[in-house]
């Protein structure tokens, strides 16, 4: 796989987290620990997407 379709993979996977973030956080019943875990999966996709962006 090219890195930069890698990295494309890895934006929509941010972006779909982002929206499950937004849902969760809408959501009156979702558990603090389930949005924490989504924020943390959203946050090392985003440092991932950053560290392969700097070596490009």
């Amino acid at each position: 796989m090219a890195l930069s379709s890698h990295i494309e993979e890895l934006k929509k996977k941010h972006h779909t987290l982002s929206e499950q973030v937004e849902q969760a956080l809408r959501a009156p019943g979702t558990p603090d620990a389930e949005i924490a875990e989504l924020k943390k999966q959203k946050l090392r996709l985003k440092d991932e997407i950053e560290r392969l962006t700097a070596t490009s």
